[in-house]
């Protein structure tokens, strides 16, 4: 079989339905869109979410809390997470997005001290957590806030 013989199955395809071609067609003069009223208008029909006028279902439901529009979105990694980088090695927040720790870096990274650590490494991110820095810093290794 070669790429110019594929067709599709059978029955699979149907042709459109040519609206508004004249009478003979079936579908001529309205278009399936009846005599009158709101939808047979163009542009008529309504929005979406409408109920006739009634109190709509979004409008009806209690609302319940709030968005903070300044809330930061931290990347979270752990301290195990660092023993992937070799020995001495000195961690950014780029290297931490490399090596697919990080997706990427909104607001910034905070190191978190779940795990131990058993090489010493220099690790520059924006936050740590106290446990993270003790555990950093007792593997011989060094914190640099950015």
């Amino acid at each position: 079989m070669k790429l110019h013989e594929l067709r599709a199955p059978e029955g699979s395809t149907k042709k459109s339905k040519r609206k508004g071609r004249g009478t003979g067609s079936g579908q001529g003069k309205t278009a399936g869109r009846g005599m009158n009223g709101q939808n047979s208008r163009s542009g008529g029909g309504t929005r979406l979410g409408f109920e006739g006028g009634q109190m709509p279902l979004y409008r009806r439901i209690p609302k319940r809390g709030f968005t903070n529009i300044w809330k930061k979105e931290w990347e979270i990694i752990n301290v195990e997470d660092l023993n992937i980088f070799e020995e001495g090695t000195e961690i950014t927040p780029q290297m931490l997005v490399e090596a697919g720790l990080a997706k990427k870096v909104v607001d910034g990274i905070k190191i978190l001290g779940d795990g131990t650590l058993e090489k010493s490494v220099t690790v520059k991110a924006h936050k740590f957590s106290k446990t993270a820095i003790e555990k950093i810093e007792s593997a011989g290794g060094k914190v640099q806030v950015i």
